[in-house]
């Protein structure tokens, strides 16, 4: 009899470890259900969405869609630009290339400046930064060849490459150059940069100036500053009417009536 009694105690232990084994795993499974499903919320309230006529996808819970180009872009149609609406996409801003380094200019910019214009997009005009090049002649070089009209973007200093210079001078050319263009147009220019440098040398450094991130992750924003992050170059491969070849597309992140906040009164 006490044999049975403690095998009846033993079974009952054992039971005991059975059902609380499975409830920490239904625990466990639960918790990574939440924490996943959290994560594929973070990442799909982008509602990514194919639109075939840019043969990308764009995520659409944003509204204003714009691009930025180059003399790599060759002889644009910007009739055909600013008719295109896809899937209700449509582009409402261009970020045109100017100038580079200390004394380059981009042979198609003025052409490009005016017909934006023309046509009523939105327009930037934005410096290829080389932190080899002095940085009060590199700003001289993009005032002497752009001026801005009241509605025009902010400039934009475009950040890419580092060159073998070391941080603690990139960083204070950074300054010069960024103090010379907001000294000149009396507005805070734009920062357009990629996620390792962004890391590197802006959120620590820059991080009062509105960004503009080339981040072709479809993941969310999260690390970037919310309250600086304006714009986004989600895709460099995007088909656009009126312009042969790849196409850099990007979106506005922040509410669109902040818009103006990037603009020239």
């Amino acid at each position: 009899m006490k044999t049975f009694t403690l095998l009846r105690f033993i079974y009952g232990q054992y039971k005991r470890l059975i059902w609380l084994g499975a409830g920490l795993f239904l625990l466990v499974f639960l918790i990574w259900r939440i924490t996943g499903s959290s994560r594929r919320t973070a990442a799909d309230t982008m509602h990514w969405q194919f639109v075939e006529g840019y043969g990308i996808k764009f995520p659409t819970r944003y509204t204003l869609h714009g691009l930025d180009v180059s003399r790599h872009n060759r002889n644009i149609n910007w009739d055909r630009v600013v008719a295109m609406n896809e899937g209700g996409v449509r582009m409402q801003f261009a970020f045109i290339k100017a100038t580079e380094g200390a004394t380059l200019g981009d042979p198609t910019f003025a052409k490009n400046w005016r017909e934006a214009k023309r046509v009523g997009l939105r327009r930037g005009a934005y410096h290829f930064y080389h932190p080899t090049r002095d940085p009060l002649k590199q700003a001289a070089n993009f005032i002497k060849r752009v001026s801005l009209k009241s509605g025009d973007m902010a400039p934009v200093l475009d950040f890419e490459v580092t060159n073998g210079v070391a941080d603690d001078k990139i960083i204070a050319d950074l300054h010069l150059f960024l103090d010379a263009i907001e000294a000149e147009y009396n507005i805070r220019p734009i920062i357009y940069t990629n996620p390792s440098l962004y890391k590197r040398f802006i959120k620590p450094n820059f991080d009062v100036y509105p960004l503009w991130i080339a981040d072709y992750s479809k993941s969310d924003l999260d690390r970037y500053d919310a309250d600086k992050l304006y714009i986004w170059q989600h895709n460099k491969s995007g088909w656009v009417h009126g312009i042969r070849g790849f196409v850099d597309l990007n979106t506005f992140v922040m509410d669109p009536d902040k818009v103006n906040d990037l603009c020239l009164d």
